[in-house]
């Protein structure tokens, strides 16, 4: 268990806005249809919130569906006094399934070969089959429809068979060839969960965020399998993909600030951190802060990132150090020891999101949060 001395001490450390997160909720509901139902996707420490705070938040406003990675972070939840449906959405080892079953976790199937470990067990695990339309990682062929359907059957005689479930691959983007490959997906699943009707699984979903908001309403080829989105990224403020447009009223969830330890003035053609990177053509004035790549500020961003200190950026020089890392203030005259800087959020009239930090880094705005590290003390208002 991690120990904190003292909860005031202010070094690297992150709000979350609990209101906020209920409001993207909310925003996003009231964009599907109205008998959509919504999975909230609390995985990997909910994308770095906090997984037990965050679901804790979202079941008192009424939500009773979460996803997961894996079963340690499915029984934290329960642990956590969550008592809503649980799916797993990836593998866990038939040898957990009396823990599946103690705590009433729903696992995902991820192959015939995993469906028939689980039943070897004797323990009536409930399950939902993956159903593999394209992404080519974990489920059932969808090619295979008659092969699809016979497992299906054939399982649900020996496990607790409550659902069917696929993942969208290029559901983030407006591209005609990946709006058209989404769209196969759809008829790959749909062909499947109509192939098992009879057997009126509760649980039959496709969408992930990006597909409930940007392919949901816009046809009707979803009829019959849209009953569930699972709300991953977007309920956090963050976009699937940077080129996306989401409602303006859904914000980022949280903001990550830390302090400056010290100021000091660099002489030309002095240099700064590890491998002297950076090298001073000028007098500069410049600031070390208390965060580096142990707490999750990804290294990638030295000499090219920056920071948010007085309402101005303050460019990152030098190399990111595993516990601190340096800034050029000198067009920041009042930055001071102590001062509050800001690393992802609003600081004045400036913002910096996790996207923006992704773009600037090649990635995207869910590695950005997910990295960020358990040192790094979380808030939650």
């Amino acid at each position: 268990m991690e120990s904190r001395v003292c909860q005031r001490e202010r070094r690297s450390w992150a709000t979350i806005d609990l209101n906020q997160l209920v409001r993207n909720y909310e925003i996003y509901k009231r964009s599907l249809k109205v008998d959509t139902k919504v999975m909230t996707v609390i995985k990997a420490n909910a994308y770095g919130h906090g997984d037990s705070e965050v679901a804790a938040a979202l079941q008192k406003h009424g939500v009773s569906m979460f996803a997961v990675s894996n079963v340690d972070e499915a029984v934290t939840l329960r642990q956590a006094g969550i008592t809503g449906e649980i799916l797993i959405l990836g593998y866990t080892a038939a040898d957990m399934a009396d823990v599946l079953l103690e705590h009433n976790i729903i696992q995902t199937i991820v192959s015939e070969e995993h469906a028939a470990a689980l039943a070897a067990t004797g323990i009536p695990v409930r399950c939902q089959f993956a159903i593999d339309t394209g992404m080519n990682r974990i489920g059932l062929d969808a090619d295979n429809v008659d092969a699809c359907e016979r497992i299906i059957r054939t399982y649900q005689e020996k496990l607790q068979i409550c659902g069917l479930f696929t993942h969208f691959c290029v559901a983030d983007t407006d591209q005609e060839a990946c709006v058209r490959f989404t769209g196969e997906q759809v008829q790959k699943f749909r062909a499947v969960v109509d192939s098992v009707a009879d057997l009126n699984l509760s649980y039959i979903h496709c969408c992930n965020s990006a597909a409930g908001i940007f392919h949901l309403n816009k046809g009707v080829e979803f009829k019959g399998i849209d009953r569930i989105v699972r709300l991953g990224i977007i309920l956090y403020g963050l976009k699937p993909d940077y080129s996306n447009t989401i409602p303006e009223e859904i914000k980022p969830v949280l903001t990550w600030e830390t302090s400056v330890s010290m100021v000091k003035e660099l002489n030309v053609d002095e240099t700064v951190g590890y491998g002297r990177t950076y090298k001073a053509t000028e007098k500069r004035k410049i600031a070390t802060l208390t965060t580096g790549y142990a707490d999750g500020y990804n290294r990638g961003l030295s000499n090219c990132g920056y920071v948010l200190l007085h309402g101005k950026r303050a460019p990152i020089v030098g190399r990111i150090c595993m516990d601190q890392m340096t800034v050029d203030v000198t067009d920041i005259p009042e930055a001071r020891m102590g001062d509050r800087v800001t690393l992802l959020g609003r600081n004045g009239n400036e913002i910096i999101s996790a996207d923006d930090m992704a773009q600037l880094l090649g990635t995207i705005g869910y590695e950005v949060v997910c990295c960020i590290s358990n040192r790094v003390q979380r808030f939650y208002i």
